[in-house]
């Protein structure tokens, strides 16, 4: 209720950014991406800054826009017991194949930091089978993420952050 009054008051005075409705599919995806942030018991500012710019980009949104997101995929994603909430909205709003590129931004997200946790991985295989992924799709997007973090770490170039 107070949320509502504060949105209200919010518009009346034109303060912050366009309100995200709770059921937003987007909410979803931003509190999946904070579970996998998360999952290892470490937020390091390369996984913050990997998610800022992966949403920002995919969604094509302001910096205002991007921060309410954050703001209420973080309500969201303290409010949830599990993961099947995020995923049962996202499997109703997105495809098969934009589910398996989900996959793959999370295991983006995973090896931000240069290293891939235990947790992460379960974290990741769990959200996945909700999501109707294959294990084997899973693996693949797995894969990609880390040639791609090889062949840049051969070359010299350092991955996108």
């Amino acid at each position: 209720m107070f949320d509502r009054f504060r949105i209200f008051l919010d518009s009346l005075t034109g303060n912050g950014a366009a309100p995200i409705a709770a059921d937003d599919p987007r909410v979803a995806v931003m509190a999946l991406c904070i579970q996998v942030m998360e999952a290892d018991g470490e937020t390091d500012p390369k996984e913050r800054r990997k998610v800022r710019a992966m949403i920002k980009d995919h969604y094509r949104l302001d910096d205002a826009a991007l921060d309410a997101l954050i703001a209420a995929g973080q309500t969201a994603e303290s409010q949830a017991i599990d993961f099947f909430r995020f995923t049962s909205d996202i499997k109703r709003n997105l495809s098969e194949e934009q589910r398996i590129d989900l996959v793959g931004m999370l295991w983006e997200i995973a090896y931000a930091d240069g290293r891939r946790s235990e947790m992460e991985d379960h974290v990741i295989w769990r959200i996945a089978d909700l999501l109707g992924v294959s294990g084997r799709d899973r693996i693949i997007k797995r894969q990609e993420v880390a040639a791609g973090l090889d062949a840049s770490e051969e070359t010299g170039t350092a991955p996108e952050k």
